[in-house]
């Protein structure tokens, strides 16, 4: 995957200067791009910055929107907040694992698909709620995902 965009991270470094305070920004840009933040970008903004390495992993894994792992084209967020967990959040994440085949943490093996579980999504009133991407679903039940997947080309997982 990242071969493929490599120039990217090239594109993305020329809108910054050289300096370290902009740390935060390329990496947001790289993880808008790639779904996470790759070793070879990280390299290359080690470079770049001419930082170690191991600030570049303490930002990253300080911050819950950036991620060293893949994630999927879509990015599934269950909310699991108070409410959410009371009308019924957890059954949508046994229909999750029974339409996709995926369970929290996970990604499919198209890469198409990733589940997380979030503490709050900040929708308790139309709970049930999960995100796809930059999307909210709200007053979910179960049997609606289904049709939410297969509108994102998620029959082809089940």
């Amino acid at each position: 995957m990242f071969e493929e965009g490599e120039h990217m991270i090239e594109s993305i470094l020329k809108r910054y200067p050289k300096e370290r305070r902009f740390l935060l920004a390329i990496l947001q840009d790289i993880q808008r791009t790639y779904n996470y933040l790759p070793r070879k970008a990280l390299n290359e903004v080690r470079e770049y910055l001419d930082i170690p390495l191991s600030s570049l992993y303490s930002m990253a894994t300080f911050y819950r929107a950036l991620s060293l792992k893949p994630k999927g084209k879509y990015v599934i967020r269950v909310c699991d907040g108070t409410a959410c967990h009371i009308r019924g959040s957890m059954n949508l994440l046994e229909e999750i694992k029974r339409e996709l085949s995926l369970l929290p943490g996970e990604i499919t093996p198209d890469g198409k698909f990733s589940l997380e579980t979030v503490n709050c999504l900040g929708s308790c009133a139309i709970a049930p709620v999960m995100m796809i991407n930059e999307r909210v679903y709200g007053n979910l039940k179960p049997d609606m995902l289904k049709e939410i997947f297969s509108s994102l080309g998620g029959e082809e997982n089940g």
